[in-house]
Order: structure tokens, then sequence, then C-alpha cells
């Protein structure tokens, strides 16, 4: 909507990374190659390559599928926290460059979303299983949805009117 939200959308992005670390980069990807941001010109735009698009789509799907797994490690543990602020830094730079601003301000708050959406969902996650025991699943399936539907809501707030 204005681009005087783009620092708030780099940071929100973030936190989505923080819920599902690819599902911000897929979003981002999708939202350049339907022309609903525009990363021309700047040194991101690969992202809204069909390979780009391809391969954060294959490994979104794969992370939904692998987080309904009972081994799959916690988003805190250290290889998880680090792709969800790399993931976040990515998608926030790109947000912010959409907007021509500076993209290392965007990658810093995506990269701090990414961390306060892997604590604070991991913590809230925790608690609704034990409130309710054998739920799990769906309370993963709820997190899936979230990250998709927020990431959606995020790109929509800097489309151009």
């Amino acid at each position: 909507m204005f681009s005087d939200y783009v620092f708030l959308a780099a940071f929100l992005i973030g936190i989505i990374s923080g819920l599902r670390s690819l599902t911000a980069p897929a979003v981002v990807a999708w939202s350049v190659q339907f022309h609903w941001i525009s990363l021309r010109g700047t040194l991101l735009a690969f992202l809204g390559s069909w390979p780009a698009v391809g391969v954060f789509t294959f490994f979104a799907i794969t992370e939904y599928l692998a987080d309904k797994l009972p081994r799959t490690p916690p988003r805190t543990a250290p290889l998880g926290l680090v792709a969800r602020i790399i993931f976040g830094a990515l998608s926030g730079a790109a947000l912010t460059a959409a907007k021509s601003v500076n993209p290392g301000l965007g990658a810093i708050l995506g990269a701090l979303g990414g961390i306060v959406g892997a604590f604070a969902d991991c913590h809230i996650r925790v608690r609704a299983v034990r409130a309710f025991p054998a739920r799990s699943f769906y309370f993963a399936v709820l997190e899936d949805m979230v990250a998709i539907l927020g990431a959606l809501a995020i790109i929509e707030l800097l489309r151009p009117v």
C-alpha cells in the first residue's frame, strides 16, 4: 500500500521466516514473478526467476511435510535458526529493495524478525501442545497457514495501489 510500511514489512517477513524458513523467500519469489513487487535492476532480481521460484517452492513444501515428522529438530536448534536468520534477511532485503530503500537495513530487520519468530513460535507451540495433547499435527498445519497467509498479507502492504 505505502512504502512507509517497508521497514515493518521487512521485520514481519522475517517473523514469517521464523515460523517456516522457506515460506518467506518462496512468497517473495512468487510475488516478483507475478509482478506484485519489482526487483528489476537490483542484485536480488534473481528471486523472480523461474529456477528460484521452483527451488524455493519445492523446499517450502518439503519443509511443510518435514515439520510434521516426530524427529524434526526444534526451529531454535542451531542449523534451523541460522536458516531462519538467513532467509529472513534475504526476504527482508528483497522487500526493501523493491521499494528502493536500503536492502542492508531490510536484511537486518528480516534477520531480527527471523529470530523473534523462531523463538516466539517455539514458545507458543510448546504451550499449545501441552494444553492440548496429541494435537501437535494440527498446530503445525495452523502454523503453515499462518505463514503463507501472513506472507501474502505482508506483500499486499507493499503493492502499489
